[in-house]
This record gives structure tokens, C-alpha cells and sequence, in this order.
């Protein structure tokens, strides 16, 4: 097995990124990974918000609509799932009969901890007319005690298409869930969680970027407090981003979501200039849990099958639910 001890940090781009595996060591590496994805019949998901060169490697790259797509529709008989805990939950509770891995367990997110299920149970009872709407960003126990599920690129479809006469309840991020609100005009309750990554970003550190490059639009991740949001040009899910980015006519474009989310774009619009939106403590913002992941734990969780998500069967029925909801609605 290969040891990863000797892991060094390097700087990609012109941003500094949390890849472990020096030059030497990552062709091999990624070599060896895509032998083993093949000796398994393996699909490689990735997120956004993961390393470049977990990225490059990826069979499908993207937010966390498409990755539950992708998950529902593929034929392999293995989901190596690169991102966070409950992006691997939802995968194996949309194929339950499929092996889903995860480099690390503990890749976790502080909107599903921010939201323990038998707080909102609590929570719901106090009022049986309840619509529970969650952000996708949360555990399987909260899915299941949710009416319907919803991500970033599709929370404005979602929210529209809820009940008339219901009261909705929005879990567990207020940012996203007020911002909705303002898309649609339909009152919600918020739980009180947010993006520990995201809420970062200030109007101070936001101004003072645009101030510096005055001619560049600002995209800005709906997770991002309602003070960033409004002086965005455009605040949308990763997903969209790719599209903005693509479309919009400027040379250079100012970036408020996690940093990795900069590799995917600058591939997808190689002559254009992406610009990490600082916040008041560092020249980019990172998310801890989503770089977690390394391709030294990629390639070990593949060579070991292991760490491998699993959940009790009653629990996927149960959240399975909320989840094909959301893709039907989405579907339309």
C-alpha cells in the first residue's frame, strides 16, 4: 500500500490549495486509482468544492443536484463518493444496493450538525401544519423527517411548487432559506443553521474586492449572508455558475463560494481570470470537511473498500422519499 506519509503542500494556479501529494507521486497515484476504478466496475463522483486533482480523476464534477442524479442513474456497482458525509448518505439511500465509499468518514458539514433530527422533531411538533422543506445539506435521519429535500440550484422550484395552504419550515440554512424567500415571497420558518465556509464572507471584504477590481462581475453562493448577497451580480448554485461564468462578457470574474470551486471554472473557461473573494481573515476561504479528502485516501478507501457508507434499510425508505420528490419536481 502506499504511504502517505510524506505528504507536502504545494500551490496551484495562483491559490493556494490543500493537495498533499507532491508531483512525483500524484501521476502514479491517480494512475493506480483508475486501474482500480475499472477492477471495480467503480463511478467516481466528485464535488465542486474537492482538490484539483481529485477533480481531474472525477467520472462526473459537479453540485449536489447533478451528484444525486448521477447517483440514481448509474449502472456501476461501486459509488466512490468524493465529498462530504451526507453527500454519501444520499447516494447510497438513492441506490441502496450499490457500494458507496467515502475517503473519509469524517468529512462531515456544519449544516448537518447544526441541525441534530430530534431538535427539529421537537420543533415540528409545536406545529402539525408544517411543510418541512430540507436543504440537502443534512443527515439521513433529517431527511426522513422532511416532506420534501432541495439543494441550491433548485430551492426557488422546490419552494414554489410546496403547498398553498402549509406553513413551510426551512432547514437548516437560513441564508439559503431567506434568499428563497425573497425569489419567491413565500414566508418561511428558518432553522437556525449556516455554512460555516460561506457566512465568512463579509460587506466590508466583499467591497473592498470589487473596489480593486472594479470592471469584474461578483457571483456569489446563496449560502453567503443577505448583506454579500445584495451586492452580487448574480447569486446562484455551483451548478450555475459554470453557466454564468461561460456567458457573462468580462475577462474576469470575482468568486464567492469555497476556492474549489475556481479549478472547475478555470477548465471550463480557461481564458478567463477567476478571483477568490476574500473575507476579512484570509485571501480565499476553504471548506475543512471537503479537504479532507486526499487522493492517498482516495486510493486507500479503494484498495481497502473501505470506509464504506451504510445505513439501516428502514432509514433509506424513509429518506428515499423526500429525495425522489425533489428530483420529480426538478424533472418538470
Amino acid at each position: 500500500m502506499i504511504d502517505a506519509s510524506d505528504v507536502l503542500p504545494v500551490t496551484t494556479a495562483g491559490f493556494r490549495v490543500e493537495s498533499r501529494t507532491p508531483p512525483d507521486r500524484l501521476d502514479k497515484l491517480s494512475r493506480e486509482i483508475l486501474r482500480l476504478k475499472k477492477e471495480l466496475n467503480a463511478v467516481l463522483l466528485v464535488h465542486n468544492y474537492q482538490l484539483p486533482e481529485i477533480q481531474d480523476l472525477g467520472d462526473y464534477v459537479g453540485d449536489s443536484l447533478g451528484l444525486a442524479r448521477q447517483a440514481a442513474e448509474t449502472d456501476a456497482d461501486v459509488i466512490v463518493f468524493c465529498g462530504v458525509h451526507f453527500m454519501a448518505e444520499t447516494a447510497k439511500i438513492l441506490s441502496p444496493d450499490k457500494t458507496v465509499l467515502l475517503p473519509d468518514k469524517d468529512a462531515g458539514c456544519s449544516l448537518e450538525e447544526s441541525c441534530p433530527p430530534e431538535k427539529l422533531r421537537k420543533l415540528q411538533e409545536t406545529n402539525p401544519n408544517f411543510y418541512t422543506i430540507a436543504y440537502v445539506n443534512c443527515s439521513a435521519e433529517v431527511k426522513a423527517l422532511s416532506d420534501v429535500i432541495c439543494t441550491s440550484g433548485n430551492a426557488k422550484k422546490i419552494v414554489e411548487a410546496a403547498p398553498s395552504d402549509r406553513d413551510l419550515l426551512f432547514v437548516p440554512d437560513e441564508n439559503l432559506g431567506s434568499w428563497v424567500t425573497d425569489q419567491t415571497g413565500r414566508p418561511m420558518t428558518y432553522w437556525q443553521g449556516n455554512c460555516y465556509v460561506h457566512v465568512e464572507w463579509t460587506h466590508e471584504s466583499i467591497t473592498r474586492i470589487r473596489r480593486e477590481f472594479p470592471g469584474a462581475p461578483l457571483v456569489a453562493h446563496p449560502e453567503c449572508t443577505k448583506a454579500v448577497r445584495i451586492l452580487a451580480d448574480e447569486v446562484c448554485s455551483t451548478e450555475k455558475m459554470v453557466n454564468y461564468c461561460r456567458e457573462v462578457e468580462s475577462d474576469a470574474i470575482i468568486i464567492a463560494t469555497e476556492v474549489g470551486m475556481l479549478h472547475r471554472l478555470q477548465k471550463e473557461c480557461p481564458e478567463k481570470k477567476f478571483i477568490p473573494a476574500p473575507t476579512d481573515k484570509c485571501a480565499c476561504n476553504e471548506c475543512h470537511f471537503m479537504k479532507m479528502n486526499t487522493l492517498e485516501k482516495l486510493y486507500n478507501c479503494m484498495i481497502n473498500r473501505s470506509p464504506e457508507l451504510i445505513l439501516p434499510p428502514e432509514l433509506i425508505e424513509r429518506a428515499r422519499m423526500p429525495i425522489e420528490r425533489m428530483l420529480e419536481i426538478s424533472a418538470r
